[in-house]
């Protein structure tokens, strides 16, 4: 993954936008984060294993990378959901053939309340979003409850708190997001009713800072 000149908290208008893009600001941080985060997509989806069967809801769509790998691999409907007007139109134009054929679908809405019938998703995606979430246990619930029995939550994030880091805590503050630890997402995660509980961590970067960093990778089961 090339790191190169993508240091983008050095651009705070820029990286203000991450929480919900918006207007041309919010139109470049989103393809930045196409290319920064690939690597951390390609290493946590190594952990689960897709079907062609899954159907399969990505939270915090983005850009519209992540539905288009997704499309590349289950014969099923792909949706793809997110809190940014600019983000669900640029996820659109990423998976346009697909939307006109009928297997994959883009909404805009809030995680905290989400316009799926119970037991939907055999897969549910959170990639580097879940700092954002605004109620995380109550997100979770929701997520739960769109699940099918014994299907699956996966959560993809390339940071873990650190104590006394400077930069990690201007980037807390400047965004007003949470940055959970092991122990903490899988409490949260138990105590939304989930099980089976698997964690992988590996070192890495932060695309935000370019410095050290842990990535992280949950999967949990309905």
């Amino acid at each position: 993954m090339n790191y190169e000149n993508i240091h983008i908290i050095e651009e705070p208008e820029l990286l203000a936008n991450a929480r919900n893009p918006k207007g041309e600001l919010g139109e470049k941080l989103i393809e930045k984060m196409n290319i920064n985060h690939e690597g951390l997509a390609q290493w946590s989806l190594s952990h689960i294993k897709i079907t062609r069967n899954d159907k399969i809801l990505d939270i915090g769509c983005g850009g519209g990378v992540n539905v288009h790998r997704f499309l590349q691999i289950t014969d099923n409907i792909v949706y793809g959901l997110d809190y940014s007007k600019v983000a669900c139109e640029k996820s659109c134009l990423m998976n346009e053939d697909a939307i006109c054929e009928g297997r994959c679908e883009i909404i805009q809405g809030s995680v905290s309340s989400m316009p799926f019938d119970d037991n939907t998703f055999d897969i549910v995606t959170a990639f580097e979003t879940v700092y954002f979430w605004p109620d995380f246990l109550n997100d979770l619930k929701e997520v739960f409850r769109i699940l099918k029995y014994d299907g699956m939550i996966f959560i993809a994030n390339e940071a873990l708190p650190k104590e006394n880091d400077e930069r990690q805590m201007e980037l807390i503050e400047l965004l007003d997001m949470n940055i959970y630890s092991q122990e903490q997402l899988k409490d949260y995660l138990q105590k939304a009713g989930f099980s089976d509980i698997n964690i992988n961590v590996k070192e890495s970067r932060d695309s935000f800072t370019g410095e050290d960093a842990d990535w992280i990778c949950i999967t949990a089961k309905k």
